[in-house]
């Protein structure tokens, strides 16, 4: 059941205790959600939702779930979004990637915010944590409860970044950030984590994150770059965990 609200001024921003034992995931999937996102708002933020008016742009989202979905053979998986530059859209990409797989009511869905440099998603999500990610890393004595909020979206969570962001590589290089991924993917089989991760051009961060996921999707800002600079994105990532190129405008 979800906690009290930690985070001041929002009635929707709150801390998700996740149920354990026997049963959780259900009990995460039918998590009850307290000041729920209206769908006016949801598309006033640019964030999916089945009632929405552009079916086409729905339509692809749903399709990026599929592929990611059949590559993994249906179990859930770890997957970051990234891009080539900054401002290209990563964070509108992996915010409407968990919400899409969140409209499925089999599956939860949790972002997590690696993009500790130029974070959004507090915006997009209206969330005001109290902790993140990255102060979990930093702090052994908060637990995996601490940082987990809810968004207003059923069965959608996020991870905010957190306040330690001086030293991003050496903590998602550690041995607590290995940790905690496997947990969280391993409790759930429902869960899906989605990964908002900084330009995989620019920061060593991204190119960790990749080694840590199963699948890694690339938004390329379009007519902005070179072939040269996605050819070097992809070798960076690797072939082998790139799920597909996005091009956004």
């Amino acid at each position: 059941m979800d906690k009290d609200p930690k985070a001041k001024g929002s009635a929707r921003s709150q801390v998700v205790d996740i149920a354990r034992g026997a049963g959780g995931s259900s009990r995460i999937a039918n998590m009850a959600e307290l000041g729920r996102m209206a769908p006016d708002e949801m598309s006033e933020r640019k964030i999916l939702h089945s009632g929405m008016a552009n079916k086409e742009v729905l339509n692809t989202f749903r399709e990026i779930r599929t592929q990611l979905l059949r590559q993994s053979g249906g179990n859930n998986f770890v997957a970051m979004v990234t891009s080539l530059t900054a401002k290209a859209g990563s964070s509108f990409i992996a915010t409407n990637l968990g919400a899409v797989l969140a409209l499925d009511k089999t599956k939860t869905a949790l972002i997590i915010d690696c993009n500790l440099y130029d974070s959004s998603l507090n915006n997009l999500l209206d969330v005001e944590p109290d902790y993140g990610l990255t102060d979990y890393l930093a702090e052994e004595n908060l637990d995996i409860n601490d940082i987990i909020y809810a968004t207003g979206i059923p069965r959608l969570r996020v991870i905010p970044a957190g306040t330690h962001v001086e030293v991003g590589a050496e903590y998602f290089s550690s041995e607590r950030m290995i940790r905690f991924l496997n947990d969280l993917k391993e409790r759930y089989p429902d869960r899906f984590l989605i990964l908002d991760v900084p330009p995989i051009g620019l920061w060593a961060e991204a190119r960790i994150l990749a080694e840590l996921s199963d699948f890694a999707v690339l938004v390329v800002p379009y007519g902005k770059v070179t072939e040269a600079q996605v050819i070097a994105a992809v070798d960076a990532i690797g072939e082998e965990k790139l799920a597909g190129i996005i091009f956004n405008n």
